[in-house]
């Protein structure tokens, strides 16, 4: 396929670097299209890997705070306590540090992707974060990386390298 701008062969390379869908003609939208980032999000197995750290976290939070006879008890409802442990703990953390436990630990941050460096408000991460436990949300995404969660909140998860470099540089 030829990138009509530019006349050469179009490859993943070039997509990777835009992180924006690529349209029927195989062209990189302009500037202009309101669907392109101009960063790049990241990684699937990353945020997966923040996920499970986040997960294991709540858990053991739970553990602390029930004990482990009571959390391990068949039957006992208090495991149905970690699902809102881990809402609490990553709207918090992303409202204060810009990521929840699990995502500082692997060097991801959420932001706002208007280029507003500032943290995320109350009511935009309690509302991400709720769509994240209802699981169905992050699995319909677009070619960005940015899932239903993202796209409602106006936010995108990046690397650490990503915000110093792209963000710090809007807010200095």
């Amino acid at each position: 396929m030829r990138d009509p701008g530019e006349g050469r062969a179009y490859g993943m390379r070039r997509a990777a670097t835009y992180a924006c869908p690529v349209s029927s003609t195989g062209s990189v939208p302009a500037s202009t299209d309101r669907r392109a980032l101009p960063f790049e999000t990241a990684s699937w197995a990353r945020r997966a890997l923040a996920l499970l750290v986040d997960w294991v976290v709540s858990t053991l939070l739970v553990v602390f705070l029930v004990g482990w006879h009571r959390f391990s008890t068949a039957g006992d409802p208090t495991s149905l306590l970690v699902l809102p442990v881990y809402v609490v703990e990553s709207a918090l953390l992303t409202m204060l540090a810009g990521g929840s436990f699990g995502k500082l630990v692997t060097r991801l941050r959420t932001v706002r992707i208007d280029g507003d460096p500032r943290p995320l408000d109350p009511i935009r991460t309690i509302a991400r974060q709720i769509m994240i436990a209802v699981v169905i949300p992050p699995l319909i995404f677009r070619p960005d990386g940015r899932g239903v969660h993202d796209l409602s909140c106006g936010t995108a998860t990046v690397t650490l390298q990503t915000y110093r470099s792209f963000f710090r540089r809007l807010a200095g």
